[in-house]
């Protein structure tokens, strides 16, 4: 996990800027769901187990909703992912 931004976003240009707090944003809800994932590993209580993995899977949600809006505003992240995905088919995936 992590306290801070990475990088000072205020030399950023406005479209640089919005697809580095989109990253950022999609960062810290990773965080999340390991973190979560891994309390309820641990969580002797059923529902304290159940209460940490639903809220893992609305963090997965937000994931989806940055990424989204990352691929809005991202062009060559968007070819990027659709060339990994090929190479994951041709691995026999």
């Amino acid at each position: 996990m992590f306290a801070e931004k990475p990088i000072d976003l205020s030399r950023l240009g406005p479209e640089e800027r919005e697809r580095e707090i989109l990253r950022i944003g999609i960062m810290a809800e990773l965080d999340a769901i390991n973190l979560y994932e891994q309390l309820a590993a641990i969580a002797s209580d059923e529902i304290v187990k159940k209460a940490f993995l639903d809220i893992a899977r609305e963090e997965k949600t937000h994931v989806g909703e940055f990424l989204e809006l990352l691929l809005r505003h991202d062009a060559e992240q968007v070819k990027e992912l659709e060339e990994g995905k090929e190479e994951v088919e041709e691995l026999g995936g």
